[in-house]
């Protein structure tokens, strides 16, 4: 789609919360690709994320924080080899945490676990809480890694679309994912 065609769904970054404080859904650019996502403690706005990507709820969805001291406010438990990974980490990494609090039901993997990625993105602005994020195609379909990527079906769906200047440019590549557990065990689910 031509950036022109979204103009009437565009919105600034800093216009996101009242979006999300509202239950919406907005489709923006991350630092991997573009993503669609909502207020991460609201079931109702994260199971329309499953309807709009036509997603089996099993599979679950990542949440964004924007910083350590966030994340500390949503997973009780941080093993100290978690905060070394993320100190480390050169490319987007996703934590998948035992100890998740506060985020919708529709999040949590069977086990209770959340992925949860450290990302300062200008969406966080004036909002305070977690965002779900997932990319913004339909289920098996390729990830837009630029706006006119959006597939009409997604641009319809969603209720706004961040402006590609206030945020960061997409890298085309997702987030290595690893479990951590208890005892500072990891495993690489998605390198």
């Amino acid at each position: 789609m031509r950036y022109a065609d979204l103009a009437p769904k565009i919105i600034s970054a800093a216009e996101a919360a009242a979006v999300f404080a509202r239950g919406g859904v907005i489709a923006y650019p991350t630092e991997t690709v573009w993503g669609i996502g909502c207020d991460a403690t609201r079931s109702d706005a994260v199971r329309r994320i499953f309807e709009i990507k036509h997603r089996a709820e099993a599979k679950a969805l990542i949440t964004l924080v924007q910083n350590i001291a966030m994340l500390e406010r949503w997973v009780d438990d941080i093993p100290e080899v978690g905060y070394q990974l993320l100190e480390a980490a050169v490319h987007p990494l996703t934590i998948v945490y035992d100890s998740p609090r506060g985020l919708a039901p529709e999040l949590l993997a069977p086990d209770g676990s959340a992925g949860v990625r450290v990302v300062p993105l200008p969406l966080f602005g004036s909002w305070h809480k977690p965002i779900v994020s997932t990319s913004a195609n339909i289920s098996g379909q390729p990830a837009p890694r630029r706006i006119e990527e959006l597939s009409p079906e997604i641009v319809d769906a969603v209720d706004a679309i961040v402006d590609p200047r206030d945020a960061p440019a997409a890298a085309g590549r997702p987030s290595t994912v690893i479990k951590l557990s208890a005892g500072g065990l990891f495993k690489i689910l998605r390198p």
